[in-house]
């Protein structure tokens, strides 16, 4: 299969400036993306994030109207089929030419668009009409921002309308989760707030290990970040799946390199023993 097809994750796309088809390696088809937040300014500063905010973006505020008439023409060109007739998607092999989702991610935490639930509501209804009801709606997200009203009812929302929730959890401690996330918040703030989602609906759990300095994560990091993992679980609260990948872009750190293949199954396979849930790994650009 060719790699490139799932290291092209461009937010550009024609003249679009909101919403992006990509061939997602963790979907297993294509998941159209939408940007909420243009502006490039996101609550963590991950080590190994791929958005270049060295540069201002053009589009600094989302436009509502211009975003929904864009998701519907890509909607509408992945259910006829004519978006792999374009060169770059040309390529892509016919087990992944299915609508997979509607991803809402992009340049920054979307969960911190002020009005958040409101967009949720207008896509899912633009997903309605233009019949893709089959096609999920995931929230890719680091869990910072649960604990307010408005981002809660955006998940019922979500809830109502085949939705997903994939939320950031790359370390075990705090002083590990500084390094790696490089935010205000703390590891107890969104292991709160992930017990508070997860015990309303599953959730997914998706974790970036990586190389630090040429260095893997310690063992010791991998046991309390099963730990918490089981803290979820104990509190009520459910795991659909846990995602263990790599570093497969371009990072924001020149320091931060993929793990190898056989590091990412020692991982899914240690975390799936200290934990009993459902570890899937997705491996990077070493081979």
């Amino acid at each position: 299969m060719n790699q490139r097809l799932f290291q092209q994750h461009s937010r550009n796309f024609e003249q679009n400036r909101f919403v992006y088809p990509v061939i997602s390696r963790r979907s297993g088809g294509v998941s159209i993306g939408v940007n909420l937040n243009p502006d490039k300014v996101c609550n963590f500063d991950c080590i190994y994030c791929q958005v270049d905010r060295t540069r201002q973006s053009e589009t600094r505020f989302v436009e509502t109207d211009a975003l929904l008439t864009e998701l519907r023409g890509v909607l509408e060109l992945v259910v006829s089929g004519d978006l792999f007739e374009l060169q770059r998607f040309s390529e892509t092999p016919p087990s992944m030419r299915r609508l997979n989702d509607i991803a809402f991610s992009g340049d920054g935490e979307p969960t911190t668009f002020r009005n958040f639930d409101e967009i949720i509501q207008a896509c899912a209804e633009v997903r309605q009409d233009v019949g893709a009801t089959e096609s999920k709606m995931v929230l890719i997200t680091n869990a910072s921002m649960f604990h307010r009203p408005h981002v809660q009812n955006g998940l019922e929302i979500l809830d109502r309308n085949c939705g997903e929730i994939w939320a950031k959890l790359d370390a075990g401690t705090e002083e590990y989760f500084q390094i790696i996330d490089r935010t205000k918040f703390t590891l107890k703030h969104v292991m709160g707030n992930l017990v508070l989602a997860a015990k309303l609906r599953p959730i997914v759990i998706q974790s970036l290990w990586m190389r630090v300095d040429d260095e893997p994560p310690t063992i010791n990091e991998l046991e309390a970040y099963s730990d918490r993992l089981n803290e979820i679980v104990s509190a009520g609260g459910e795991i659909k799946l846990v995602q263990i990948y790599t570093v497969a872009r371009q990072p924001a750190e020149s320091y931060v390199s993929p793990l190898t293949n056989d590091e990412v199954d020692f991982w899914v396979n240690e975390v799936r023993r200290r934990t009993r849930l459902n570890v899937a790994g997705f491996y990077g650009v070493s081979t």
